[in-house]
């Protein structure tokens, strides 16, 4: 049987970041507030004019680190998808193939998907999916990064839920018939009745930018009424995590989770989910010295379980996100090697 892995992981993290306290100073929110309800204790941020920490600038050293921890060299990659940050170098612009062109992978074909926040999921089903249809596809590699931080109005409280965005990019190469870090099935539920609640308001087709625009700082992230979307999300976000989990759960074969690898959330989210798994905090990566790199997140706390060690082989790892508009993902990954 044709198998698909998860075969390097690479990381980019900017080395400038901002504490919970200097978020406060910005934000008015106290920062013991942004410590344990955000759950945050510092983030990182992208310096484009310093050191052109760009989305494709980040995605590609994220992917280049992912084929070096595979042993893959540019030229053996067959396709690669970008997942990430719809705000990228540039407006109406693709980052695929300019990070292609960045790592040299000039053999592979280049593309991006989109599913904000819950990006990596529907970025594994696809790529999955792809490989065990395509005998041709023996690598591919899927990169991602985030500047949504520069999207941030720190003054606009409507948006608070937002101010854990941090920058950076994570990467991970699929391999076909290697026989380690089994990619197994996943699953995705949407709600569009959520889709006009979050968005930057100007820049589309329906608000163009002019003067006004920039005047009235409508291209930062906004959320319309943050009350009626909280009203409505609290009863359904962790029934949703945990909806998607147990799915892709059973679509891998009725397995139990050993290890649980979400995104960036509240502090209070986090806990209600591992609870109602029946996790402990010791199975799960929290990112509070990093933030929301949005669709990034799972990968850089799969990275980091992987280097604290904390990943046995043969434990059954959940990587599960959310992302405006409203969708919840989760993959589920057979770690370890399998001879």
């Amino acid at each position: 049987m044709t198998v698909i892995s998860l075969a390097g992981l690479g990381l980019y993290i900017p080395e400038r970041t901002m504490t919970a306290e200097e978020l406060a100073a910005i934000s008015g929110i106290p920062a013991e507030v942004i410590r344990t309800k955000f759950g945050l204790n510092r983030k990182h941020l992208a310096d484009v004019a310093g050191k052109g920490e760009t989305v494709s600038m980040m995605a590609a050293e994220a992917g280049r680190r992912a084929l070096q921890d595979a042993g893959i060299a540019p030229e053996e990659v067959n396709a690669l998808i970008y997942f990430g940050s719809m705000h990228k170098d540039y407006y109406v612009w693709l980052a695929a193939p300019r990070i292609q062109e960045l790592l040299g992978a000039r053999r592979a074909y280049a593309f991006e998907i989109s599913g904000a926040s819950a990006g990596l999921p529907f970025a594994l089903k696809v790529a999955r999916s792809m490989m065990l249809t395509d005998p041709a596809l023996r690598h591919v590699l899927l990169v991602a990064a985030s500047t949504e931080s520069m999207l941030l109005d720190y003054t606009n409280h409507r948006a608070r839920f937002m101010f854990n965005f941090g920058d950076g990019a994570a990467a991970c190469l699929l391999r076909r018939d290697f026989p380690v870090n089994i990619v197994l099935e996943s699953a995705f539920l949407t709600d569009g009745r959520f889709a006009e609640f979050v968005r930057v308001p100007a820049g589309g087709a329906v608000l163009p930018p002019s003067h006004e625009t920039v005047e009235r700082r409508l291209h930062v992230l906004d959320v319309t009424d943050p009350a009626r979307m909280k009203e409505m999300l609290d009863p359904i976000s962790l029934d949703s995590f945990v909806r998607v989990v147990r799915e892709a759960l059973a679509r891998s074969g009725g397995l139990r989770p050993d290890f649980l690898i979400p995104l960036h959330t509240k502090r209070s989210l986090f806990e209600a989910l591992l609870s109602a798994l029946g996790l402990t905090e010791s199975q799960a990566i929290y990112l509070s010295d990093y933030g929301h790199l949005s669709a990034a997140d799972p990968l850089l706390g799969l990275h980091l379980a992987r280097q604290e060690g904390r990943l046995r082989d043969g434990d059954v790892v959940v990587l599960v996100s959310a992302g405006t508009g409203y969708s919840w993902g989760a993959t589920v990954i057979r770690w370890g090697r399998f001879a």
